[in-house]
């Protein structure tokens, strides 16, 4: 079957499923490094043309750029060039009050360094602190590197919608926002499509199967009482949110008869509801191996038709939340979400 692709700025064109990189980091459990190697090769023949990581995904960017130097060894020019690689500039918490253009220069090179890459196709910009006054600066300068040929575009993660019109006001003219969105979390439908309707920007979606919680081995399991990796203690909390346990159970099932009536699994149907979202350009899905990547693609084997949506809705239309704007529950340092986060991994 043939992967979607996407324009996400002029002349860009990108496959809409992402492969993503936090489950290298280890903090979800040991990676075989030279196993992940190898079956990047398997990402690239399917047509995922796009790898997804940041600065502070502890030795990703370094994996990555080994698979890129074998990329070119074995296959050529040609092939490294249509390959792509989205990181992000992750400012540490305690740096927010003093950033310069010394500082931003030095990580942006960094991840060039560790990526093997003359220009980084796509930088991803994190602030963690609203209250700390230089944001905007901060995104100019990065908006420099841009035209200094160091970064192809400029993105934003995880901002809400008046900062991001904040950057564009300030000259930051951000082609995408990486935000998470899944029928578990649908704050990006509300002011952020919004914004992206005015200016064009598209929406990269991370949690797309909520730390695999949207899938076929979850229907009819208990709720874990010990989560074993960062991402399940981070998607349960999503799960609360949304209404609980049993709820989260009612759309896992309703998940499953559309999916048993087009041939494929629980994953497949809530990427489709995902990517099929207003503004929606790509769903970033994390993976260590390459041993659900046949899952994944038959998101494209099949649509969404009215009933089917109209049963997702029927679920949805019972949540309490996630509430509010993109990100507002995880940036309470105080709150359930904020008190998981590290806030300081680039120092050093």
């Amino acid at each position: 079957m043939a992967i979607e692709t996407t324009e996400i700025a002029p002349g860009y064109r990108i496959s809409r499923i992402l492969r993503g990189g936090w489950q290298l980091a280890g903090g979800h459990g040991p990676v075989e490094r030279e196993r992940a190697i190898a079956d990047m090769f398997a990402f690239v023949d399917a047509g995922v043309d796009v790898f997804d990581c940041a600065d502070i995904y502890t030795g990703v960017e370094e994996t990555i750029g080994e698979f890129r130097r074998r990329l070119g060894a074995e296959r050529g020019p040609e092939a490294l060039r249509a390959f792509h690689v989205h990181t992000k500039f992750v400012p540490d918490w305690d740096a927010l009050d003093t950033i310069d253009a010394a500082y931003v220069g030095r990580i942006v090179d960094r991840s060039r360094a560790r990526l093997g890459m003359d220009r980084l196709d796509l930088v991803q910009f994190h602030w963690w602190n609203y209250a700390s006054p230089r944001l905007a600066e901060a995104g100019r300068i990065l908006a420099g590197l841009q035209r200094e040929g160091r970064i192809a575009h400029v993105g934003g993660t995880n901002f809400d919608a008046p900062r991001a019109r904040l950057l564009f006001d300030a000259g930051v003219e951000l082609a995408t926002m990486q935000v998470q969105y899944s029928p578990l979390d649908t704050r990006p439908a509300g002011a952020m499509s919004g914004l992206c309707a005015a200016t064009g920007m598209k929406l990269l979606c991370y949690g797309t199967l909520a730390g695999g919680f949207l899938s076929d081995a979850w229907l009819g399991r208990a709720r874990p009482e010990a989560p074993t990796n960062r991402s399940l203690v981070k998607y349960l909390l999503v799960i609360d949110e949304f209404g609980g346990w049993d709820l989260f159970q009612d759309l896992l099932a309703a998940l499953a008869a559309i999916g048993a009536r087009h041939g494929v699994g629980i994953a497949a149907v809530a990427l489709r509801w995902t990517l099929d979202q207003p503004h929606v350009a790509g769903a970033i899905v994390g993976a260590r191996y390459a041993d659900r990547l046949a899952g994944t693609l038959s998101t494209f084997a099949f649509r969404l038709d009215a009933d089917d949506r109209a049963a997702i809705d029927a679920v949805l239309a019972r949540r309490k939340g996630p509430a509010g704007d993109c990100y507002d529950l995880e940036r309470d340092r105080d709150g359930p979400h904020g008190r998981i986060m590290k806030y300081n991994l680039n120092t050093g």
